[in-house]
Order: C-alpha cells, then sequence, then structure tokens
C-alpha cells in the first residue's frame, strides 16, 4: 500500500510498478479519491499495490472521507510503502497526519521507505527526507524516479522480499482489480483536471452510465460509452458546457483518446453535465461514490 501526503507522486508510483497506467496522474494536488489497485505478476511473485489518496489537512466531508480510506488501506496492508516528496517537502501538519495515518497499520507490518522525484530535488533535499522516513518506522529507503522509472526495480525486489508466502490472489494475466467502467470514469476526471482550473476539478465526479459494445447504431462499431460529469452548481455547468458547447467538445477529444489508447479500440464517447449541489458535503453522495462516510461526531 502507498501512503504518503498529497502529490508526492503515489500514482506515477503506482503506474511505474504495475508496467500501465492505471492511476490517472495531473500536476494537481488531491487528483486520487478511490483506491486503486495495479497487479505486478512473475512467475513467483505477485505484487498487489494499492494506491490511496493522498493525506492532507481535512476541509470537509470529503476530505475527512479520503484520510478515513487512506487509514483503512493501512490497516488491511501487508507491506506499507511510505512515500515522500523532496521537491515539495509537506508541511509539519500534514507529516503529522501521515504519521497517524501509518501508526494504523499493525506495528508488525514491514515499513519501506521512497523518495520520489529525486530527479528534481538536492542530494541534500533526498537525504533530509529519507531520514522523516526512517522516524516513521521505514526499514529502508529507495531514492525512485517514478516518471524516469529511475530506482523502481530495486523497490521491487524489496516489496518481493517481504510479501507473505501463499497463492496468488488474481490471475497472473491481468494488471488491476477494478472494472473497466472505473477506469474510464477516471479518465474523463482526468481530462476535467487537465483543461480546468480553480475550483472546477475538485468540483467533478464522473460515473459511467452506459458502455456497450461496437454495433449497430449512429457510433458504428465504435465501443459506446455515456458518462456523466457531475459539479456542484449551475454556474460550474456552464463552464465545463462552454461557448455553444466548446468546451465539452475538446473536454470529449481529449478523454476519448486516453478511453480508446486504454480499451485498444475506437470510441463513442458522450458526455453529459448535471448539477448535484454540494456532493463534497453530502454523505449520501460519498457513499454512492464508494467513499467510507465519517462520524459527524468526530474532528475527521
Amino acid at each position: 500500500m502507498l501512503l504518503g501526503a498529497s502529490n508526492v507522486g503515489k500514482s506515477t508510483l503506482l503506474n511505474a510498478l504495475v508496467g500501465e497506467r492505471l492511476s490517472i496522474v495531473t500536476p494537481k494536488a488531491q487528483t486520487t479519491r478511490s483506491r486503486v489497485t495495479g497487479l505486478r505478476t512473475s512467475q513467483t511473485h505477485q505484487l498487489v499495490v494499492i494506491d490511496t489518496p493522498g493525506v492532507l489537512i481535512p476541509r470537509d466531508l470529503l476530505h475527512r472521507s479520503l484520510l478515513m480510506a487512506a487509514s483503512e488501506a493501512a490497516r488491511e496492508a501487508d507491506v506499507l510503502v511510505l512515500v515522500a516528496d523532496p521537491s515539495g517537502p509537506a508541511s509539519e501538519s500534514v507529516r503529522e497526519l501521515v504519521r497517524e495515518v501509518a501508526a494504523s497499520a499493525p506495528a508488525a507490518v514491514p515499513r519501506i521507505g521512497v523518495v520520489n522525484k529525486v530527479d528534481a530535488a538536492t542530494p541534500e533535499a533526498v537525504r533530509a527526507e529519507g531520514v522523516w522516513l526512517r522516524s516513521l518506522g521505514a526499514e529502508e529507503v529507495h531514492a525512485v524516479s517514478a516518471t524516469l522509472e529511475e530506482g523502481v526495480s530495486g523497490l521491487v525486489r524489496a516489496l518481493e522480499a517481504r510479501l507473505p508466502s501463499g497463492p496468488f490472489l488474481f490471475p497472473d494475466d491481468e494488471i488491476a482489480s477494478a472494472p473497466t467502467r472505473f477506469f474510464v470514469a477516471e479518465m474523463v476526471r482526468e481530462a476535467v483536471f487537465n483543461q480546468f482550473h480553480e475550483e472546477i476539478p475538485y468540483s467533478v465526479f464522473c460515473e459511467v452510465d452506459e458502455f456497450r459494445e461496437g454495433g449497430s447504431g449512429p457510433e458504428g462499431a465504435r465501443t459506446y460509452i455515456q458518462v456523466t460529469v457531475y459539479v456542484e452548481r449551475a454556474s460550474q455547468k456552464k463552464i465545463l458546457v462552454g461557448e455553444r458547447g466548446s468546451a465539452i467538445r475538446q473536454l470529449g477529444i481529449t478523454a476519448r483518446a486516453a478511453v480508446e489508447h486504454f480499451l485498444g479500440s475506437p470510441v463513442y464517447l458522450d458526455l453529459w453535465v448535471k448539477v448535484l449541489p454540494d456532493w463534497r458535503r453530502r454523505r449520501d453522495q460519498l457513499g454512492r461514490l464508494g467513499l467510507p462516510i465519517p462520524d459527524e461526531t468526530r474532528a475527521r
């Protein structure tokens, strides 16, 4: 299980470990919301790598839910991978939260430290983050550039050496545990993050309403996929749609290219935008997303 502050590169590290682009990656913090499970299988080992939401100071019900999801994943981990970013170290308050979440894992669970983004940091900063990771209980620390895939093979060997014995949990030809619909929705959300700014990306969640493989109809032999993009306010919907639909068309072009690359086949992507007021602060909507529901009586 990968654990760290928001925007330390956990999603990029998951993709590098699995060898496939599963977890969406954007320059913005707080991109990952749901647990993403990637699989790396060799003849002798199967790594089940879980990417979790980045730890950050909770400001609303969604943030508290994401923090809760990270803690739940830590309690289930066989190996805890603590990830740090020396190019932009976390604040002391965020570090304390990371420490609290890491403490959710049983004491017997091995802990490995990863200083990511070493290609963009000074040696002194890399060493400082390594010291901090060891203070969290890391048995060893790996210097890695997930973007350049440097240091990943050594990390894989360290993880394999700490895996518990047992049969493979998934078929050896699978690379992820989530259904295709999940990844399609995430790719549309990634396109929103890359195209829009300010509060728009953080106010969006996406659902696949229909997924129909190629056949007759206006989409021809292409796979027809209908996705609803939910926002919190009518003003946000107006921005997403754009003047005469220009913004939503561009969003569709970008997202369709990513989905077609993922599926390996042509796609007819039909995007709809709907308003779901204040969904980030509504317990029923967080449950709809499959996120844990925080106790209202707790601070986080």
